[in-house]
């Protein structure tokens, strides 16, 4: 397994939190009173901030021809409503490791991410969306830190790892 760095690097000198319960009697109270987050506005390492943060892949299962027409609609409507965002060719077969035909879309900051994935939640339809970082490390990046909306799909990873990976 993989050893992580703690989440709380950075924070080993900070004020204890509240620990009291807003008005729901579930939620905490956590008005800090500090700075809002950079993540708010840029992307956290060691995510690419030269290029694209994140990349968002539609899938659609090609031999049916209701979610290909779906997918179609879809691509398009991006295309429509996002012209900010690097939109990809609609591929109609499985290309690199996706096993599936999909089309991809490019996010750049951190508002744009979350902005597509709140719309493709409720207007992906059938489609699967994989979700995934771009760090330099494109195997890793399309495993373990890889996000799936629907069913998520097996990919072939192989082609991804380095080479001097075994």
């Amino acid at each position: 397994m993989p050893s992580y760095p703690s989440p709380l690097i950075g924070y080993e000198n900070a004020p204890p939190l509240p620990t009291g319960v807003n008005a729901d009697g579930k939620s905490l109270k956590n008005n800090l009173g500090g700075p809002r987050s950079k993540a708010y506005d840029e992307f956290p390492d060691p995510l690419d901030k030269r290029n694209n943060g994140f990349d968002f892949h539609i899938y659609y299962m090609q031999a049916v021809p209701e979610q290909a027409e779906y997918a179609r609609q879809l691509h398009e409507r991006i295309r429509r409503e996002f012209p900010e965002m690097r939109i990809y060719r609609f591929w109609d077969k499985p290309i690199g490791p996706h096993p599936a035909a999909m089309f991809e879309v490019n996010v750049f900051d951190p508002h744009m991410t979350g902005t597509l994935f709140s719309w493709l939640a409720v207007n992906r339809g059938p489609c699967s969306v994989l979700i995934h970082p771009n760090t330099g490390d494109a195997y890793r990046d399309h495993t373990e830190l890889a996000i799936w909306m629907g069913t998520p799909w097996p990919l072939n990873t192989e082609m991804l790892k380095p080479r001097h990976r075994h």
